[in-house]
């Protein structure tokens, strides 16, 4: 089991910045990538963004050239780097954990609000 701690979340104008950070403890050899979510308001959770052990990062076409996913190994923490924020982007923003594509573990979650 993987424990997750998201912060950093918050509210923030549109086109404004906010960078997510997430701590990872616990059996973090059973896991090769680490990554985003986010659930709207009214809405189904959905992918962000992952990024693998070596570095292979993916997004979700919605967020591609506004956020980056970075991870720190030595310090067990991925950090999400979002910028030019549009209202559309307000979503509790939850942080995973997994293997081979399975995530079965996840953060708390922080809320994002981008205002018009």
């Amino acid at each position: 089991q993987v424990q997750l701690v998201e912060s950093g979340g918050g509210l923030v104008q549109a086109g404004g910045s906010l960078r997510l950070s997430c701590a990872a403890s616990g059996n973090i050899f059973s896991i090769n990538a680490m990554g985003w979510y986010r659930q709207p308001p009214g809405k189904q959770r959905e992918f962000v963004a992952t990024i693998t052990n070596s570095g292979n990062t993916n997004y979700a076409d919605s967020v591609k050239g506004r956020f980056t996913i970075s991870r720190d190994n030595a310090k067990n923490m991925v950090y999400l780097q979002m910028s030019s924020l549009k209202p559309e982007d307000t979503a509790v923003y939850y942080c995973t954990a997994g293997k081979f594509g399975i995530y079965s573990n996840w953060g708390q979650g922080t809320q994002v609000t981008v205002s018009s």
